[in-house]
């Protein structure tokens, strides 16, 4: 299994377990992370030293990238799986997807590449390389029958941990914070590009809200000494604890990814922040082909939530932003209307038991 960053292996994780209950006899070597390990088998090598944000940084690390296919491709052939399972991940894993299949193994890809976005040539690559292409997104389904591919729907595996999650008793006391005051959180990623372009401007604008507290969902991924310049008075962080943040937010500003459609299930009216470097985005506004960069919006088909990117993404737009997102009752009412008709598109189908069975049924037709 290839997972190259913290929500692939979050999800790569679920689906091990689920697939250790088809087949009690599954073994697992994987590139990923500590919530794959925990699942057991073999961590090769750690999704963090992987980690690649933006089309300009991505061309800088060639050379890195290269060496680290060169490795992946010779610890397949060495361990001669029955399948290779890909999670998103697309730059790397399409082409070990290619790789595997010259080599005769089976491909399965679990959560779709983003390339219904931008480059949709990929399909065309999906196609030759992957036997079986397991969906999150309702849309994907006819986006990829379009080009005469038939994928599987799973369900929405974000949209079942939320369903299932459980808040901690003590979340305000284990963390310090006040049970009395509205909490704004605040999801600035979790790769050190993403945080350095998006946390100074989010915590900005704290002086404007003094009745709430500003809590930031970090990650134990990243050292946490590496947050300490984003300290400020007034700021709260929390680590590895996002669900139990967004059940007690009040509203939320949040980098666009996952986590955007994490906090629209915990109805959270949110601001979508995105920006990255001015070359990166200028090559991005060229190839990508779609209205909205937030999950939320993109599976709505509209606008539900208010999204900041590049030059829109500064302090006096998030300050205005988020006083209307706080104060104006009707707004609320609307984003919250959206999300509920987002909860109906999804559904709740247990995504990684779902698609675990049918990759356990496929492999055994074979």
């Amino acid at each position: 299994m290839i997972a190259g960053e913290r929500s692939g292996d979050f999800h790569a994780a679920h689906l091990m377990r689920e697939l250790k209950q088809q087949d009690t006899a599954a073994q697992f070597r994987f590139w990923g992370g500590d919530m794959m390990e925990a699942e057991g088998g073999e961590l090769v090598r750690h999704y963090k030293e992987l980690a690649i944000m933006g089309f300009v940084e991505a061309a800088t690390s060639v050379l890195k990238f290269r060496g680290y296919l060169k490795q992946c491709q010779q610890d397949i052939l060495a361990f001669k799986p029955d399948v290779l399972i890909l999670v998103d991940y697309a730059g790397f894993n399409l082409r070990m997807a290619r790789f595997a299949k010259e080599q005769g193994i089976k491909v399965f890809y679990y959560i779709s590449p983003k390339i219904w976005a931008w480059n949709q040539g990929r399909v065309e690559k999906v196609k030759a390389y992957v036997d079986k292409m397991f969906a999150i997104l309702p849309f994907e389904r006819e986006f990829y029958q379009k080009f005469g591919y038939e994928v599987d729907y799973t369900g929405n595996p974000t949209a079942d941990a939320v369903a299932e999650f459980q808040p901690t008793a003590d979340f305000f006391e284990r963390n310090r914070l006040e049970p009395d005051r509205p909490i704004i959180a605040v999801l600035p990623g979790s790769r050190k590009q993403e945080i350095e372009e998006m946390l100074h401007e989010m915590i900005a604008i704290l002086p404007g809200f003094q009745e709430y507290q500003f809590v930031v969902a970090g990650v134990t991924n990243l050292d946490p000494n590496y947050y300490k310049h984003f300290h400020r008075n007034g700021i709260r962080f929390v680590f590895d604890q996002t669900f139990d943040l967004l059940s007690h937010a009040t509203a939320a500003l949040v980098t666009s990814g996952t986590a955007t459609l994490e906090t629209a299930l915990f109805g959270v009216p949110q601001i979508v922040c995105y920006r990255t470097s001015l070359l990166s985005y200028t090559i991005g506004k060229m190839v990508i082909k779609v209205p909205y960069i937030s999950l939320v919006n993109l599976i709505a088909g509209r606008e539900v939530v208010k999204e900041l990117i590049q030059g829109d993404f500064n302090a006096r737009n998030l300050l205005d932003e988020l006083r209307s997102l706080l104060n104006d009752a009707d707004y609320q009412a609307r984003i919250k209307a959206g999300y509920a008709e987002l909860r109906e598109k999804l559904g709740q189908q247990q995504a990684a038991k779902k698609t675990a069975e049918l990759m356990v049924q496929y492999l055994r037709a074979s």
